[in-house]
């Protein structure tokens, strides 16, 4: 625990800049991000502060509105990338289905599922590093995604496709897609730890080219890689700077097989003061609960009231979601609309 004088500094700290933040639209230092990460993870009288905090800022400046989406992993295994936390890398041993793409029959009945279920967006995600050239498999996913767009009514479609040059990009959006999904993972500093087959500026510039020919931008990372959390606040700085319009946050679920498979989970409150931090550093985006979050236990919910305003819901691509349904009630329950 802090110290009583320590504590009321800190307790007035989160107050002024909250307001700031509310007031006078001020934006936050790294400086000051950093300090609000040392409030003790045992300190639950601080850390509920720094929460309620962060939820008035996310209704502020994003209301109680809450988006949904979902993904269908439209191609599975053989990637050619050394991601540790990867199950789908060619380079580890695991149990993972291998499969080429999906039929877009197969898809527009999972587009169809989840948009009946009340999903706003739908997304395809293909393993690999991106096109590279196969000009045939992204004329067949122009297809899926010509055929969905055509079958469905308000479902908005995502894409999630690897590294990406910005005519593949431009073939994508004309067949309907307003979102890419591209993730960071983690810092400049900590990505080598990461990968190494492609580098942090390869996923930078994928960022940059959707950005360019009009398309809103889906990027977060993974928490519990091994990173500290000054990692995951420049992480949150550089999606800042990237103007990014959605930020899923997941927690690391260690596949066996990968390198990754031995990490030591984070600590609830850990992940909960981070995501309140990212509420502080970027008011008006969308925070996203994403894979992984069953991890928090208990305090899903607190999540949802101390900076998260979207979620992928239903199943996700190596590991296992929630139902649409439970997350609605859950969301509802907890004063949001969908």
């Amino acid at each position: 625990m802090l110290k009583n004088n320590n504590q009321t500094e800190l307790v007035k700290f989160i107050s002024n800049l909250k307001n700031k933040i509310i007031n006078e639209k001020y934006e936050i230092t790294r400086k000051e991000a950093i300090f609000l990460s040392k409030i003790p993870n045992n300190d639950m009288e601080t850390l509920n502060i720094l929460f309620e905090a962060a939820n008035q800022i996310r209704e502020k400046f994003c209301g109680e509105n809450f988006d949904l989406c979902t993904i269908i992993n439209a191609k599975s295994g053989k990637c050619s990338e050394n991601c540790k936390y990867c199950a789908q890398s060619i380079h580890f041993k695991t149990a993972v289905n291998v499969y080429g793409l999906i039929p877009k029959e197969t898809a527009l009945c999972e587009a169809k599922r989840n948009e009946n279920e009340g999903a706003h967006r739908f997304s395809l995600v293909t393993s690999g590093r991106g096109f590279n050239g196969n000009e045939k498999e992204l004329n067949d996913l122009v297809e899926i995604y010509e055929f969905i767009r055509e079958h469905t009514d308000k479902l908005s479609l995502c894409a999630s496709h690897g590294i990406c040059t910005k005519e593949a990009l431009q073939k994508l959006a004309n067949a309907g897609i307003s979102m890419y999904h591209h993730n960071l993972e983690t810092s400049r500093r900590f990505y080598p730890n990461v990968c190494t087959s492609h580098t942090y500026d390869d996923r930078i510039n994928t960022i940059k080219n959707a950005k360019a020919i009009g398309l809103n931008v889906c990027s977060g990372g993974i928490f519990g890689l091994g990173e500290t959390i000054e990692d995951r606040i420049d992480m949150a700085f550089d999606l800042k700077e990237l103007k990014v319009n959605s930020v899923p946050i997941n927690i690391l679920t260690p596949i066996p097989g990968t390198p990754f498979e031995n990490n030591e989970a984070l600590e609830p409150l850990e992940i909960l003061k981070t995501i309140s931090i990212y509420r502080f550093i970027m008011p008006k985006t969308h925070l996203r609960y994403a894979g992984g979050r069953i991890k928090l236990g208990k305090y899903v919910k607190t999540g949802l009231k101390c900076g998260i305003n979207s979620a992928l819901t239903g199943n996700f691509l190596t590991t296992t979601g929630t139902t649409i349904e439970k997350d609605k009630n859950m969301i509802t329950e907890l004063g949001y609309k969908i």
